[in-house]
Formats: C-alpha cells, structure tokens, sequence
C-alpha cells in the first residue's frame, strides 16, 4: 500500500494504534468515525500491505537493567556490498545492537547498543566488534540522558 492510497482515516488509524495497540476494535472504529467492521477491515488491510509491520510492547530500558545506550560509530576497512552484507549479517545476531543504520559521511554504520554498565559495554566491544572482520576503526559515544524517545512516525 504506497504512500498515496493512505486516506484520513487510514492515518488516524495509524496514529492511534501507534499510541496503544491495545485498543478495541469499538474504541477505535469510533475515534475515526467507522463502525467496528470497516475498521477491523481497514487494520487487515494495513497488516496485510505491511503498513502496520507487527505490534510489540516498549520496555522501559531502566526497569529491566539496561540504563546505558552506546552509540558506536563504525567505519569499514572497504564499503563493497559483500562487506556492507556481511557485516549487517553479524550484527544482526547481537540482542545488545537495538539500532543499526547505514549511514553516509565519515562513519559507515551508526549502532545503538544497550548494557547494563560500562563493564558490560567493554565486554561487549571486546568479545563482538573489535573481533569482526573489515571494521577499521570504532568510535562510542555515551548517552547521558535521553531527551526524547518515539516509536510512532508522523502519520498525520
């Protein structure tokens, strides 16, 4: 479903399952003004487009022991597609990597690592990354607070 074939109520749907996945069926046919059927309809639509991509729960990070974000810049020893593959593939086993994007500019690939603490950090950087093949240089940054944090896109 591109961009274009979304309407009002399409967008007011999203917005409000990305506040609460929770909510009824009934709630949200009547926030956008649908009876129940249409609406359940138009989730299905929007599931099975793949708009709406899965539904999870945020965890708080403090409560569950992991107060510490990292972000770690990386730059590759060569930016060939072979490299760029292998490297997303090796990340991508890692629970502690959250985020990971590509990026243009000095760095190759900007990650978002949560630990419990700065011991559990040198671990993580000692026994994972700096053992990957082709990453030339890695450079963290510690997160002092987070200012703000959103799962929701700006539907509207």
């Amino acid at each position: 479903m591109p961009d274009a074939r979304l309407d009002t109520i399409d967008r007011k749907i999203l917005a409000i399952l990305q506040q609460d996945a929770h909510t009824t069926m009934e709630v949200l046919a009547g926030e956008v003004g649908l009876s129940p059927s249409p609406c359940a309809r138009r989730v299905r639509n929007l599931e099975a487009a793949g708009v709406i991509k899965r539904y999870v729960a945020v965890i708080d990070q403090d409560k569950v022991g992991l107060p510490v974000s990292v972000f770690a810049s990386i730059k590759l020893e060569r930016q060939r597609e072979d490299e760029l593959d292998r490297f997303a593939r090796a990340i991508a086993r890692w629970p502690e990597i959250v985020e990971c994007y590509l990026m243009t500019g000095q760095r190759d690939y900007l990650l978002r690592i949560v630990v419990k603490d700065l011991p559990a950090y040198e671990a993580f950087l000692k026994r994972t990354l700096t053992r990957l093949e082709g990453v030339a240089s890695i450079e963290s940054s510690f997160a002092l607070s987070q200012v703000k944090h959103s799962q929701a896109l700006p539907v509207n």
